[in-house]
């Protein structure tokens, strides 16, 4: 038997330890996080797949280095992601892979509804395309468009209660100058609302919070004009406010499962704040020129965060109350050629 061979099998029976949520937890421990990695073992061939971490434990759930943007279903016993332009599912044991979509076009960005029944997913008629967005019911089935148009329409996050869906729409304004804006659509895929209109401006990472709609306001480019702050809305786009303004960028990374908490970044750090109110507390220190994906925790009292900056790459837990870091694997080492993400999933 060969050592590759024996790596696998050892992975795939560490893997089967990741609890199912009906089992007892660990006090003041939540679910495993999952992210995708893909490493270049030799050129154009890459070895990677989705992985979990659990306990201080990595655990490698597929062994495909296409597989990325996964999403947890509400129960945390489902785990929806992309691979090569189509969707899959799997157990978080790794188990019981199914495919739900196929075809020429390409698939990603998997969200699963509040509900657990269905996920909506972008999907673009060839890269580089404008993209769509549509549905699908979680036991697979026919794919159903959600939101199509000539414009590129992105980003879909659910409310809470599943009752609408914000996503972002790059549009054209009286200049032909192209900026996104925040739009919402019942799930059925009616009575579709455009909440921002700043033609100047770009709106994008929308998040629903307990008041409302939180999200990204200013320039999303790549260059050095790139600039953002953080905003808040109602779900119909009145009373816009600003909740992270001034001096030094600030963008959106997540919300917290009660709705109440912001987490984001500025000023090379990762900070969390009281949506509303309060004063915005920093985290950690993120090195400068740092990449950086972070979510919370499913019961909102802990941040994983993924932090690469070319020469130092780390996966840890930060305790939002204390701002205690620790590891989340003791294991973890990102080798040459390694990417991670860029969509981390913790599991509720």
């Amino acid at each position: 038997m060969s050592r590759r061979t024996i790596i696998t099998a050892l992975l795939a029976l560490v893997a089967l330890a990741i609890p199912a949520v009906a089992q007892a937890k660990r006090p003041n421990h939540a679910g495993a996080v999952v992210f995708s990695q893909s490493t270049e073992v030799k050129e154009g061939e890459f070895e990677g797949g989705l992985f979990a971490v659990r306990f201080g434990r990595l655990n490698q759930l597929t062994e495909d280095p296409a597989d990325v943007e996964p999403d947890f279903a509400p129960n945390g016993r489902t785990i929806a992601f992309s691979r090569d332009g189509d969707i899959f599912t799997i157990r978080p044991d790794g188990s019981g892979e199914r495919q739900l979509t196929s075809g020429p076009e390409l698939d990603s960005a998997p969200k699963i509804a509040p509900n657990g029944r269905y996920l909506v997913f972008e999907r673009r008629a060839k890269a580089g395309a404008q993209s769509d967005l549509y549905t699908i019911r979680i036991g697979g089935g026919q794919a159903h468009p959600l939101v199509t148009s000539v414009f590129d329409d992105r980003e879909a996050t659910f409310a809470p209660d599943g009752r609408a869906i914000a996503y972002v729409r790059g549009v054209m304004n009286s200049a032909e100058d192209v900026h996104d804006d925040i739009f919402a659509v019942k799930p059925n895929g009616s009575r579709r609302y455009h909440l921002t209109k700043t033609p100047a401006l770009d709106e994008w990472a929308p998040r629903y919070f307990a008041g409302g709609i939180v999200f990204s306001r200013g320039n999303d480019s790549e260059g050095p004009a790139a600039y953002a702050d953080v905003y808040t809305m109602r779900r119909n786009g009145r009373k816009v406010k600003p909740q992270v303004a001034g001096v030094g960028s600030a963008y959106v990374e997540d919300v917290s499962p009660d709705g109440h908490l912001l987490l984001f970044r500025r000023s090379q750090g990762l900070w969390v704040k009281h949506i509303g109110r309060g004063r915005a507390r920093k985290l950690t220190e993120l090195p400068h020129g740092s990449k950086t994906n972070s979510v919370f925790s499913a019961d909102g009292t802990r941040v994983a965060a993924f932090i690469a900056n070319g020469e130092m790459e780390q996966l840890m837990s930060i305790v939002v109350k204390t701002r205690r870091k620790t590891e989340l694997a003791d294991s973890f080492e990102v080798e040459a050629g390694t990417s991670i993400g860029p969509v981390m999933a913790w599991q509720p």
